[in-house]
């Protein structure tokens, strides 16, 4: 993958600043749900099911997994590595997985499953967009 930062003479293209913030502003949200899978892996909040010890065990599963995986998912978007999104999809097909395809394990939320789809097609777009602009520039 190219750097997104170093472009040309000219520098990076306004759809190239774009990406950089909308991959930064996901990391963030990454870097949330991770410490709040976190929050409950150590029993801080006082809810219902909320310690480790009290989950149903496809809760410990889910919520060991995404508490490791979100903050490797921020750094990796915050760095603009490669290696990011690809994480953020783990993280993403696996509450969607959770949420749309065994909500009476887990319950229905179904706003989560919607802003993993809206930042995939967000994603994509961008992708998109910048690879047309490059395309476009060579010609």
């Amino acid at each position: 993958m190219t750097d997104l930062t170093d472009r040309g003479p000219l520098g990076p293209s306004l759809a190239e600043q774009a990406f950089v913030w909308f991959q930064r502003l996901v990391a963030g949200y990454c870097l949330l749900f991770g410490v709040l899978y976190w929050v409950r892996l150590i029993g801080v909040y006082d809810g219902p099911l909320w310690r480790f010890d009290l989950m149903p065990v496809q809760w410990q599963v889910a919520a060991v997994t995404l508490a490791v995986f979100y903050p490797f998912a921020a750094i990796g978007l915050w760095m603009l590595a490669s290696w990011g999104p690809v994480i953020w999809v783990i993280c993403a097909v696996t509450e969607t997985a959770m949420y749309f395809l065994f909500p009476d394990l887990y319950g229905h939320r179904l706003l989560i499953v919607s802003s993993h789809l809206g930042v995939a097609v967000l994603y994509i777009g961008f992708r998109v967009l910048i690879h047309w602009q490059h395309r476009n520039a060579e010609r």
